[in-house]
């Protein structure tokens, strides 16, 4: 079997998807009774957001396997906390997963702590996971590394405070509110009196 390489390249892979989410977004709030020009623009803003991290975090990819691809790096996966630690990238990793608790409780009613970082840590490990399995079997060139889990994790902490102390103000939460387009239990019939 010859050795065989490919790459992914983000803009191909990355507009796309950003323009699909939006038609998407569009029409499930057209079809639930939902849509308005603000939760449209929310709803883009979180699918742009989605796809923002995932080109920061997968793309682009290369990929490489078959004999002659080369041998597995294990330091492309960073398993000891602090230890290897780049303090911008923690930083950046940080920033990464602030938006996160905004996204989460306009897009899926999500409005407790628990859940949120929940969120965070999931979604940082689902990255992380599947960056060392590239790493493992295709020689990806991206590293899994134990303390982009806990800064992904303490991202989404910090937004979660964040989101939670700009709700305190009126106009703010009023604006908030107005935009989402997630079903709570204030949305059903039963619960208007």
């Amino acid at each position: 079997m010859p050795f065989h390489q490919f790459t992914v390249p983000a803009l191909p892979v990355l507009l796309p998807l950003g323009f699909t989410l939006m038609v998407l977004a569009a029409v499930l709030l057209h079809r639930r009774g939902l849509l308005t020009p603000s939760r449209l623009g929310v709803a883009w803003l979180a699918g742009w957001y989605a796809v923002a991290v995932f080109g920061a975090t997968m793309l682009p990819m290369r990929l490489a396997w078959g004999p002659g691809a080369g041998y597995f790096e294990p330091g492309r996966l960073v398993l000891e906390p602090v230890v290897g630690m780049r303090p911008l990238d923690f930083m950046l990793n940080i920033a990464m997963t602030v938006p996160l608790a905004a996204v989460l409780h306009v897009s899926f009613g999500v409005r407790d702590v628990r859940r949120v970082v929940l969120c965070g840590f999931l979604l940082s490990l689902t990255i992380e996971s599947v960056q060392a399995i590239l790493a493992v079997t295709l020689h990806g060139d991206r590293w899994a590394d134990v303390n982009d889990l806990m800064s992904n994790t303490l991202g989404a902490y910090f937004g979660y405070l964040a989101f939670r102390r700009l709700m305190r103000f009126a106009r703010f939460r009023r604006a908030v509110e107005n935009c989402s387009f997630a079903r709570t239990g204030r949305d059903t019939p039963a619960a208007v009196r």
